[in-house]
């Protein structure tokens, strides 16, 4: 349940708008090598070229699953507040309405989890603006298995390590299509044992009543780019995504039950050294269904340095960004409020 006050709820409105719908690209994963493939890879660069954004389709990802955890989510969003606040049915890195450190806030509650090779963490086993190393993450944990499971983390487990395979396959099709070798050059970095991957479940409750009548929008979650190398979103069929153009304008993201959705994010913009751009998008409550999303958010290992890969530097090329470690720029993204741009601060 989230629960604001007047001021807050005056925080987080909006005018009322209509944005357009996006035509958002659909790249393909199950085409076989030759020229099918090929042709997705191209489609899948000038997606993260022209949008940053784009739905990924033929994943192989079971329908069974998806529906399974968007059912165990949905339960565990309608327990009652100190239940969820206690940590009914594990995992437990519950929050509700407050987005970061930063001040923002949003019509939200969620579930936040750090990904590790022994399994799941809550979020909220680790000061929020500090990244716990991925040693002392799976050394949690491997301790939390001793305590007893449940459908929800279960689930989760499982559909984490398969938005993973998912994502691995994702960045491996677009290293073909850069013309980067070797094939895993970019999909290694979230395949390793010490990825810093995360899984957030966010649950956008129906607008207040006074809110659906008075026409008003509310932030669920504030405009911001993601600062990972990919996020992979999947979402309940329900409206609410928009993303932003190069213009700056909005646009809805048409609610899509098969596919799953790709956000291009800062770090993967450093590595093309600007060539793909990370996307800027909000959601905005203004349905009187719920919205639950599920959002795979795919991390380096925290002392991995990044910066632009060499072999899209071309001869001569400048480097746009000055090298820096993964745990050094979230640190530093998360100082400040979700719409800063975090990357000007590692530009040369």
């Amino acid at each position: 349940m989230v629960v604001l006050a007047k001021a807050e709820l005056e925080q987080i409105a909006l005018p009322v708008a209509q944005p357009p719908m996006a035509d958002v690209r659909a790249v393909g994963l199950s085409a076989a090598p030759g020229p099918d493939r090929a042709a997705a890879a191209r489609a899948l660069v000038a997606a993260c070229e022209e949008q940053g954004f784009f739905r990924v389709t033929g994943h192989g990802m079971q329908q069974e699953l998806v529906r399974a955890v968007e059912a165990a989510a949905a339960g565990f969003f309608a327990l009652p507040q100190a239940e969820k606040e206690g940590g009914a049915g594990e995992p437990v890195g519950y929050g509700c309405k407050q987005i970061g450190d930063g001040g923002d806030l949003g019509w939200i509650e969620y579930l936040l989890l750090c990904l590790t090779s022994a399994g799941t963490v809550p979020a909220a086993s680790f000061p929020f603006s500090t990244l716990p190393c991925a040693a002392a993450a799976a050394a949690a944990a491997a301790a939390s298995l001793s305590e007893p499971s449940s459908p929800l983390r279960e689930l989760l487990e499982e559909y984490a390590a398969a938005v993973r395979r998912m994502a691995c396959g994702v960045l491996e099709l677009m290293a073909e299509g850069l013309g980067v070798v070797p094939a895993d050059a970019l999909s290694r970095l979230v395949a390793d044992a010490e990825s810093d991957n995360m899984l957030r479940v966010n649950h956008y409750p129906p607008a207040p009543r006074p809110e659906q009548q008075a026409g008003r929008l509310l932030t669920g979650f504030g405009e911001h780019t993601d600062p990972q190398i990919i996020s992979v979103l999947r979402s309940n069929g329900t409206t609410g995504l928009e993303i932003a153009g190069r213009d700056g304008a909005w646009a809805s993201v048409p609610p899509d039950a098969d596919s799953f959705f790709v956000n291009v994010g800062d770090a993967l913009q450093v590595l093309t050294n600007g060539r793909f751009r990370s996307i800027k998008h909000r959601v905005v409550v203004s349905s009187e269904r719920s919205r639950v999303s599920m959002i795979f958010f795919g991390g380096p290992p925290p002392g991995e340095r990044l910066a632009p890969l060499p072999q899209l530097l071309g001869d001569g090329g400048r480097s746009r960004y000055r090298e820096f470690t993964w745990k050094e720029y979230k640190s530093s993204s998360h100082k400040g409020r979700l719409v800063d741009n975090r990357l000007c601060h590692f530009e040369n």
